[in-house]
């Protein structure tokens, strides 16, 4: 339970419209850079622990798994209210995650902010979660930063540097970001969100000891940065706590640094959505309007560990959302009460009637995915842009129920996860009748299933590698009947358009969308001819259903199944069941018998397979396999070593950076080749690199392991030991007699 301080005071600021006096952010860090820790002293600032606790309570780290693996998984919402100069200022703050398997934390907690803190650790440097939370925070969400230097003590205690190199390590670090930042940043921000020592918008120090300083903290204590090499060669860093708080530096930052709601909505809400700005709504969004209609997005789901119940968290980005109100919820087209509204502070909530535009909230009562935008039933407003998520499922492992009279309670668990969690997925193979909860990687699977194996108990397989079916050229096109020869459909595959493919994985079209939108911006972003444009039938995963056929007959009683089909391939393909990607169907004629009897699912289900399988067999198919960006920071002297580990797992070289007594090797390496990795990295060197990674994307697997795997992943499917060949669909193909 948080005990929070002058609730009253919380709820008064809350209510205000006083938005000079709000900020609303998030801390993104590289794993282990000192985002908790960090949050401590800002907790205690605020009265939720006491000053002893701070910086070893890790108090946002309140869930069990959290404590027990030191990490963050969780992102933690809480509301702090400060006084500075004099003045009290209301601080939304989320904790988000540094591991890779738990970025989404991150996208959501940021598409809720107006501002980020990033830190980095002075020691290991820019890391590749920073360069990914930067791009994140800056480049997605507009969400202007600032930067704290943390672990500082490390450079002096542990590398025994003298001043001048400590100043020169920090002055590469603000070179870094600041590339990132000007790389990424809205262009008209470009220049203005740099960070800067000079300008009071960096933060040097050490969370573990409690202490930081911008230059104007220097200034106006009139003290020297020689001082914090002197206290600790005295061995005096209590001096530096009570006299440099962390806190005080912070809270300087965000204060004067990072932007209030009502100022960065004027230039977040264009890049989140894409209404009319010239409409009321728009305007009310732009002017983060409490008097406006209502609209607001759920960001986050907190599933209480103990209960399982779900808390809703979101921000109100205009009107105003009260406790009893129904809301719309948009894309699941759905209305939800609101049984229980407040605001997160950590794992409770502080309970409220209303809660105005420019403001966190948490509601109770519904769930929903992360990522829904809600409004006022009936209102017809459009919803905010889908958040984008930097990494896709590529680890895999299967789960069933030990009881099997549970496998209908295990779908509704693993669904309340997902939607909490969309960067997973749950999906049933109905050939193999195997559940498969597919995630970013080995971490956030287990994670999940050990929280659903708190409510349903499940066996759960060794994970496992997913990989990508893919056409690289146009395939056949089939003309194929169904078994009792009475419908016939004509279609060709081919590989979408790389730039189609990122409008649907950024939900810049989707299959929802009113047609003429949708065709607007294939024929605007990715060249698309506008008449193709308005016959999408549709979207799904990163692949589409075109309609190229003309005055037939009956379509549409037959749609819903062909749409099944197109589906059930698209989530497990012919050469080995993974995950289809990046595919254009394209029906070019179909016959439909009049009688509905000879028009079952069973019918076109298997005319449409053939032709789909067949299609894609014909257009040079192959398995692509997930990879990695990674970085490896060590010593001149064991770059070496590191090379020969990296190479030695089918990765490769892109750079080798040099920085004084160290090295970064930055390269590529398959998700299949990780497993261990970062051990053998630290035994290659003695303990002295540091390893991190990104998601990449998927490229083509070797051709001398194609088979290999195929054979492999067909096996363990249960499907028949042979390479695909048309020879299994061709029955189906029509041919026409005289």
């Amino acid at each position: 339970m948080v005990k929070i301080k002058e609730p009253d005071a919380i709820k008064r600021l809350i209510l205000s419209n006083d938005f000079e006096h709000k900020r609303i952010i998030s801390i993104s860090a590289h794993i282990d850079h000192g985002k908790t820790t960090t949050t401590d002293y800002l907790m205690r600032r605020a009265g939720l622990m006491s000053d002893a606790a701070a910086g070893q309570a890790l108090m946002t780290d309140s869930d069990e798994e959290e404590q027990e693996r030191g990490i963050t998984i969780f992102t933690s919402v809480v509301l702090l209210n400060f006084e500075i100069e004099g003045e009290e200022y209301l601080v939304q703050l989320s904790d988000t995650p540094g591991h890779l398997s738990f970025t989404g934390e991150v996208s959501r907690a940021l598409r809720a902010s107006d501002g980020a803190v990033i830190l980095v650790d002075a020691l290991e440097g820019v890391m590749t979660q920073t360069e990914t939370n930067i791009r994140l925070a800056v480049g997605g969400e507009a969400c202007k930063p600032v930067l704290f230097i943390n672990k500082v003590d490390r450079l002096i205690n542990e590398l025994k540097l003298p001043p001048a190199k400590v100043y020169e390590r920090i002055d590469i670090i603000i070179a870094k970001v600041n590339e990132l930042i000007k790389k990424v940043a809205p262009k008209e921000y470009a220049l203005d969100w740099r960070v800067s020592f000079q300008e009071g918008s960096v933060a040097i120090g050490s969370a573990k000891t409690g202490w930081a300083f911008t230059m104007k903290t220097l200034e106006k204590k009139n003290i020297k940065p020689i001082v914090v090499f002197e206290k600790y060669n005295e061995g005096d860093d209590r001096w530096l706590r009570d006299n440099l708080p962390l806190d005080d530096a912070l809270l300087e930052m965000i204060v004067k640094h990072l932007p209030n709601p009502k100022d960065a909505q004027k230039y977040k809400i264009p890049r989140i959505w894409s209404g009319d700005l010239e409409s009321n709504e728009g305007k009310a969004l732009l002017n983060c309007d409490s008097k406006g209609p209502l609209i607001g997005m759920i960001t986050k789901i907190f599933i209480d560990p103990k209960s399982k119940r779900p808390t809703l968290i979101g921000r109100v980005f205009s009107g105003t959302i009260n406790a009893g109100q129904e809301i719309q919820l948009v894309n699941m087209k759905q209305n939800a009460k609101v049984k229980r509204l407040g605001v997160q502070e950590i794992t409770d909530i502080l309970d409220m009637d209303e809660v105005p535009a420019g403001n966190l909230f948490s509601v109770f009562g519904f769930m929903c995915p992360s990522g829904e935008t809600f409004v006022e039933p009936g209102s017809g407003l459009k919803g905010f842009e889908a958040i984008e998520y930097v990494s896709e499922p590529v680890v895999s492992r299967s789960i069933k129920p030990i009881d099997p009279q549970e496998i209908a309670k295990l779908g509704e668990v693993v669904s309340k996860w997902i939607m909490a969690d969309p960067t997973a997925r749950f999906v049933h193979d109905k050939e193999s009748g195997e559940y498969r909860l597919d995630g970013i990687d080995p971490l956030q699977i287990e994670i999940l299933t050990k929280r659903i194996n708190e409510q349903v108990k499940i066996k759960v397989s060794e994970p496992i590698i997913v990989y990508r079916e893919k056409m690289t050229d146009r395939g056949d096109e089939f003309h194929t009947k169904s078994p009792n020869g009475h419908n016939r459909i004509r279609m060709y595959l081919e590989p979408l358009d790389a730039k189609t493919v990122e409008l649907i994985r950024k939900r810049r079209i989707t299959a929802e969308m009113p047609d003429r939108e949708r065709a607007a911006i294939l024929r605007d972003e990715a060249g698309w001819d506008a008449k193709e444009a308005r016959k999408i039938l549709d979207i799904y995963e990163s692949s589409m259903l075109v309609d190229a056929m003309s005055g037939v007959q009956r379509f549409e009683r037959i749609f819903s199944y062909l749409q099944t089909t197109f589906r059930e391939f698209i989530d497990g393909g012919p050469i080995a069941k993974e995950p289809v990607m990046g595919v254009k169907v394209v029906l070019t004629d179909a016959t439909v018998h009049t009688d509905p009897a000879h028009t079952g699912y069973n019918e076109v289900a298997t005319m449409v397979s053939a032709g789909l399988n067949m299609g894609f067999l014909t257009g040079k198919p192959g398995l692509f396999e997930p990879v990695l960006n990674t970085d490896i920071k060590t010593p001149t002297d064991t770059q070496g070593q590191v090379i020969k580990v990296l190479t030695g797992h089918r990765g490769q070289i892109v750079t080798i950076e040099g920085e004084e007594d160290t090295v970064t090797v930055r390269g590529t390496l398959p998700t299949a080749e990780t497993i261990g990795i970062a051990d053998e990295f630290r035994s290659a060197t003695a303990g002295r690199s540091f390893f991190g990674y990104e998601f990449r994307g998927f490229e083509p697997l070797p051709g001398n392991m194609q088979e290999e795997i195929i054979l492999e992943i067909r096996e363990r499917k249960g499907m028949p030991q042979e390479m695909p060949s048309l020879s299994s669909w061709n029955r189906w193909i029509y041919k026409r007699t005289s």
